[in-house]
């Protein structure tokens, strides 16, 4: 028994507008739901990114077939890191760059690999990565 993959990872942005724009728009995930004021849920590969509205989350208790789901909530920036293959950081850095996102900066890891950095529009890091950072194949997959 081991754990295989992280199925979802969740960020927080008040403007859920602004971050849908941002992450389905710019970085190109597919909406798979949305509550507005609440959140907005994206689909990426066999993984989903969560953007909840700390607002509303962190006071919020959700009943699921009569089971309590706990609050969700965090404050400050957080920090996401998105697989890509490196070969396509120029491709990426050309696209986020002629949609107005700032580059703060690109690192060619030791091991090989390649990460470059920048924000959301409510201040989360967001990374796009190599695997190689990770000493990953850019194929590999973690899944059984």
């Amino acid at each position: 028994m081991k754990i295989s993959a992280i199925l979802e990872t969740i960020l927080y942005a008040e403007d859920l507008d602004a971050a849908e724009r941002f992450y389905s728009g710019i970085l190109g995930l597919d909406v798979y739901a949305r509550q507005p004021g609440r959140h907005v849920f994206f689909r990426c590969g066999q993984s989903m990114f969560l953007v909840f509205n700390p607002a509303v989350t962190s006071v919020q208790q959700l009943q699921v077939n009569g089971s309590p789901v706990p609050p969700h909530g965090a404050r400050g920036n957080g920090h996401v890191a998105f697989r890509m293959d490196d070969n396509y950081l120029p491709s990426w850095r050309e696209r986020l760059e002629s949609n107005g996102v700032e580059i703060e900066s690109v690192v060619d890891w030791p091991g090989g690999g390649k990460s470059l950095y920048f924000r959301d529009p409510a201040g989360n890091s967001v990374e796009l990565a190599s695997p190689k950072l990770w000493g990953l194949a850019n194929d590999e997959w973690i899944f059984d």
